[in-house]
């Protein structure tokens, strides 16, 4: 099973990204994807970007987690 967390990008040193994960900034590769910016969404899984998601795909996900933790 994979689990990948939505990620704010907010500086790009290309083959790498810093992104906000809920706060906490974090190094990752963006390589895979054929093209990111500052200010894009993307999932994370161990510190690599793995497909690119809009801002209300992000509020689904954090909604969703938010339900499965008030259970």
């Amino acid at each position: 099973m994979c689990l990948a967390v939505p990620a704010e990008i907010v500086e790009i040193d290309w083959p790498y990204a810093t992104v906000s994960l809920g706060g906490a900034r974090r190094r990752i590769r963006v390589d895979l994807l054929d093209d990111v910016n500052v200010g894009d969404y993307v999932l994370v899984h161990v510190g690599l970007a793995i497909q690119k998601v809009s801002k209300k795909e992000v509020q689904e996900i954090e909604r969703l987690w938010q339900q499965i933790l008030e259970e």
